[in-house]
């Protein structure tokens, strides 16, 4: 929690903050009760340190006796979106910890006039998930890749930015067996990775994606 807030109050106001997927406790089920308690501890603390910023990452929390995995934007001391993980990644037994979210959970919300969209790690695979996301500014993905497919990650977020025209910020955790391969990709599909860097920082322009929908028209408003 504590590098995370640095990291955050380090970032210029009107920053956009994305976080790897369950980056504060990871999926510690061998001390599961208090991963899942730790996420009311979470929102105050984030709550705190979002004024003037946009922070996105997902937190292990229990809702009526269910365990889910959330996505949450955090801007001017408020949780202003949030919604449960819908595609469990079954071969690394979340579904036997977890509950899945709906997909119709799964909006655009604007925020400081920017269209954002979440899609949380193993979601990335599903193309259906993908269209409900069309029309974004930026797409944000808190991820726990598996390095073993560090590929998979890459290409399939630069396509996601590619096909949508929009920016897509792809977050994963920098532990041994992730990516740590991290993304900025911007609408033409360009790529800024992190490697063993704790932060990535892009410039946002609006006109980069206005720019890339006006010259290859395929009917993104």
């Amino acid at each position: 929690m504590q590098k995370l807030l640095d990291l955050v109050n380090e970032r210029e106001n009107r920053s956009l903050i994305v976080a790897p997927e369950v980056c504060l406790t990871g999926f510690d089920y061998e001390n599961y009760d208090e991963a899942v308690e730790f996420s009311h501890r979470a929102d105050a603390e984030l709550k705190k340190a979002s004024e003037d910023k946009i922070i996105i990452l997902t937190m292990l929390e229990r809702r009526d006796k269910e365990i889910f995995n959330f996505a949450k934007i955090f801007h001017n001391g408020e949780i202003v979106y949030e919604r449960a993980k819908v595609k469990l990644f079954r071969f690394g037994d979340e579904h036997k910890y977890m509950s899945e979210g709906s997909a119709d959970e799964i909006n655009i919300i604007e925020i400081e006039g920017i269209k954002i969209g979440i899609l949380i790690c193993f979601e990335l695979r599903f193309k259906e998930l993908w269209q409900k996301l069309e029309g974004c500014d930026v797409i944000a993905a808190p991820s726990w890749w598996g390095v073993l497919r560090t590929e998979h990650f890459k290409i399939i977020t630069q396509a996601l930015a590619v096909i949508n025209q929009c920016y897509v910020v792809a977050s994963d955790s920098l532990n041994d067996e992730c990516t740590k391969m991290s993304g900025i990709i911007t609408p033409q599909g360009e790529d800024e990775r992190n490697e063993n860097r704790a932060c990535l920082e892009l410039k946002y322009n609006k006109n980069e994606i206005i720019k890339m929908r006006r010259y290859m028209d395929v009917g993104i408003g």
